[in-house]
């Protein structure tokens, strides 16, 4: 968004005046104005209303407060809303006006949800919160009696506890997922949407003290599965500012779901360097590789481990998150360095929208030797991912190879996601990821698991 661009043309309605003036995009909430014949502030002690034209539409806002001497030379003063505060970022890209307060107006439903709430779910949710409560106690009340000791003892001491009291904790905490799994396991979408809710309302303090649950429920990027989570998922080390938390984040970065994210980054480039080692269509210039949905590229420490695999590959990066992009080329550079070789790697910073709407993918972006998803289809309606998958069907290179990976619906975190973490996953069975090929035409296709049996590959080669 270029801000300098940002501008608008109204009025300042104070009492009987009418008062024209330019204004531009200052914050997210605010505009610094001035007026249009260069005159004093006129005597304004009080609130103003701004007037403004909308879709030809004349839109009054207000009340607004002026805040003199709050803007660069030449402008009057700062603007900012008494009333309905409004989001001006989101005015000057849609046109649209929304207040930062919108969010109320769904407080009616939102409270009459724990109408809704079975008894049995409102119980197990009391007792975990009191639970939860009592171990934080004494967990703390430990933190608090060594805290004074050399920072080498107390790393000492944190550990022996995270390897003794820790150790039970985390197995109460498995004992409350299966008991939650128990109470859940016949509910409609509606309702684990509902109970979800209410869940994560009442346990809201714990989830956030878990740096992996805070991340999740308070998306910081608009939306889950973004790089920094998954280097969350990849160090699976103890994270947080005391042992309570410490513990929560070790537990939830450790269940089997996470594990299987961890699996992705040694399985891509086992199939890639097998789909190498006798590629049938691949040129002197090396393979051609796509990842889409690529996040922070992990799995290329897995797959540059020596010089000459440098020469192997030409690496296409497809990733909505320029700040995954950002991470990638600064893990792609320091591999470059340990090895002093350069790697030929694209960033194409696109969304699958783009790619849905271009009618002949391969004519933008080209085609490619080998392609692989490993999180996106996880996010994917059926209809979507049928279209993702032709669209990446055409950017396939004949004899080319494919590989996509998906939750099976065996997935025994999947309440723990969905729960603690409002992390939605669409779920697969084997069948529903083999109807994704429709019409295509494959010489092979197959679908295996990861050693846990929790994350699905479909692996198939084009005719």
């Amino acid at each position: 968004m270029d801000q300098q661009e940002l501008k608008i043309k109204g009025f300042l309605l104070y009492k009987s005046n009418k008062i024209p003036i330019s204004a531009k995009y200052a914050s997210k909430y605010s505009l610094l104005f001035k007026y249009s014949d260069n005159q004093d502030l006129l005597g304004i002690d009080g609130s103003v209303n701004l007037l403004i034209q909308n879709n030809g539409q004349s839109v009054e806002l207000g009340p607004c407060r002026i805040l003199p001497n709050h803007g660069p030379n030449g402008y009057s003063g700062r603007l900012v809303f008494e009333g309905d505060i409004f989001d001006l970022e989101r005015f000057f890209s849609t046109r649209k006006l929304s207040t930062l307060q919108s969010p109320f107006e769904d407080l009616p439903l939102l409270l009459s949800r724990k109408e809704k709430i079975k008894p049995a779910f409102v119980e197990y949710t009391a007792k975990l919160t009191y639970d939860l409560n009592v171990y934080k106690g004494l967990f703390d009340s430990l933190d608090s009696q060594y805290q004074d000791e050399p920072e080498d003892v107390k790393e000492s001491i944190q550990r022996t506890i995270i390897e003794t009291e820790g150790d039970k904790f985390k197995r109460f905490l498995d004992e409350k997922l299966d008991e939650l799994e128990q109470i859940v396991s016949d509910f409609s979408p509606e309702e684990h949407q509902c109970h979800g809710y209410y869940f994560r309302k009442q346990l809201w303090d714990f989830l956030l003290l878990c740096p992996f649950t805070a991340r999740l429920n308070l998306k910081p990027r608009g939306y889950q599965g973004d790089s920094e989570m998954m280097r969350m998922i990849y160090s699976n080390d103890y994270q947080g500012e005391s042992t309570f938390s410490k513990l929560l984040h070790k537990h939830s970065v450790g269940h089997k779901a996470t594990q299987s994210v961890r699996n992705r980054i040694a399985i891509v480039p086992q199939v890639l360097e097998g789909f190498s080692s006798s590629c049938p269509v691949c040129s002197s210039d090396g393979i051609s590789v796509l990842s889409v949905g690529s996040g922070p590229a992990l799995e290329l420490e897995n797959l540059l481990r020596t010089p000459p695999d440098f020469d192997k590959y030409r690496f296409t990066l497809f990733d909505q998150d320029p700040l995954a992009h950002s991470e990638a080329a600064t893990l792609i550079h320091e591999i470059e360095v340990r090895f002093r070789r350069s790697l030929q790697v694209a960033y194409l910073e696109e969304s699958v929208r783009t790619m849905l709407f271009s009618r002949q993918p391969e004519q933008r972006w080209g085609q490619f030797d080998f392609i692989y998803s490993m999180g996106l289809f996880d996010y994917l309606s059926a209809p979507v991912a049928r279209a993702v998958f032709g669209r990446l069907y055409q950017l396939l290179r004949s004899e080319g190879e494919m590989l996509i990976g998906n939750f099976h619906v065996s997935n025994p975190s999947k309440y723990y996601m969905e729960y603690w973490g409002d992390w939605m996953l669409i779920h697969r069975t084997e069948q529903e990821i083999r109807a994704l090929l429709q019409h295509a035409s494959f010489s092979k296709v197959s679908v295996f698991y990861d050693d846990i049996g929790t994350q699905m590959f479909l692996h198939l080669k084009k005719k």
